[in-house]
């Protein structure tokens, strides 16, 4: 009898059980239903995207040597600006590129805070100002290549803003290598000059690029490339130089130093990136076969940020296994007053970018009238 009673009993539930089974069966059909119609919601709430236009259509300012097409039409409303970074373009793999490697900045260094004995002092000040400078010349270059061609006048700003971005991102690279990655050998002879070097070059490269951008006119002679790269030039080669110290003397001791391997990676990717941004290869062999993927700028942006990440990945091994190297040199002082500069070197930059963005802005008033 009680085995009957618990048999009636169960079947006594399964009708609950069966609607509840069917009641989610159902919710599930509806909200794969509404999946489905969601590319077609999404399309009719967002706007018509303007379809991109030849070199012929847009000023002579915004037009790349041998990229024929791909470019967005230019005074647009913002919002276009802002949607078309899931627009196939010619800028899209240069917007895409820095964005990613962003992302990956902070995760990077989101998990290294999270796994390594990690705490915010002086000791991590140089990495912080490292990463916080890494952060804002990838964003500045995402942005420029987003937003510049809204108009004229919108170009030369972000491109400013993006030099900006440059000049900070030399400085706290060199804070970095300053403070983790190099010798003492090194550091006895340069430790005077290698900071206040390293600001001032890295003004001057923000200067350069700015001027270059604001005084030669398309189609640029030599002289406005070497503007742009004699600064940059000397502010990488003395930026890098206590990592090159410290790699030919590991080698010349045949040191077995994971981070080594890490900065050799990053000076190789540097110079492959230098390569194509001085030169417009591979669409100088291919006029119109590069417009949207392949262009010389898009491979100087995947190589930079190959560099960055390897750049990273180093630095973040010597504050690990270095941290003697930066505790015999410190100077409370003398470190302060490093990681002010930054903020300084990023006014003086501003300050320059703002000042020239003004003259410019000058000029496209005079051109309107």
């Amino acid at each position: 009898m009680r085995r009957s009673k618990v048999i009636k009993c169960n079947h006594q539930l399964d009708p609950t059980m069966t609607t509840a089974i069917l009641e989610c069966i159902s919710t599930l059909s509806i909200s794969a239903q509404q999946l489905r119609r969601l590319p077609k919601l999404l399309e009719g709430g967002l706007p018509k995207m303007p379809s991109t236009v030849k070199d012929c259509d847009v000023p002579n300012l915004f037009r790349e040597p041998y990229i024929q097409a791909g470019y967005r039409p230019i005074d647009q409303n913002w919002k276009y600006y802002f949607l078309s970074l899931f627009q196939k373009h010619n800028e899209s793999l240069n917007v895409w590129t820095h964005l990613l490697v962003a992302f990956a900045v902070l995760l990077r260094f989101r998990a290294f805070v999270d796994t390594e004995s990690f705490s915010w002092d002086v000791l991590s000040m140089p990495l912080v100002i490292y990463i916080i400078a890494s952060l804002t010349y990838l964003i500045c270059s995402m942005l420029a290549h987003l937003l510049q061609s809204k108009s004229e006048l919108a170009h030369y700003t972000f491109y400013f803003m993006d030099y900006v971005g440059v000049s900070t991102y030399q400085y706290g690279s060199a804070l970095a290598h300053y403070y983790y990655s190099s010798s003492q050998a090194w550091y006895d002879h340069a430790w005077y000059y290698f900071l206040p070097g390293a600001a001032f070059l890295g003004w001057m490269s923000c200067f350069g690029c700015c001027y270059a951008k604001y005084h030669y006119k398309r189609p640029y002679p030599v002289m406005r490339k070497i503007w742009q790269v004699f600064p940059a030039g000397l502010a990488y080669i003395l930026d890098i130089s206590p990592v090159v110290h410290r790699i030919l003397v590991c080698h010349a001791e045949d040191c077995s130093d994971g981070a080594v391997w890490f900065h050799c990676l990053q000076i190789i990717f540097f110079v492959i990136s230098a390569y194509f941004f001085s030169c417009p290869v591979p669409e100088k062999f291919f006029p119109g076969g590069c417009d949207i993927v392949g262009h010389g700028h898009q491979i100087f942006h995947v190589f930079l940020g190959l560099c960055t990440l390897c750049q990273l990945e180093a630095v973040l091994l010597d504050f690990k296994t270095r941290q003697e190297h930066f505790l015999t040199r410190y100077n409370p002082e003398l470190t302060q007053v490093s990681c002010v500069s930054f903020f300084a070197l990023i006014l003086c930059s501003a300050i320059t970018a703002v000042f020239l963005r003004e003259r410019i802005k000058q000029k496209l008033e005079k051109k309107d009238l």
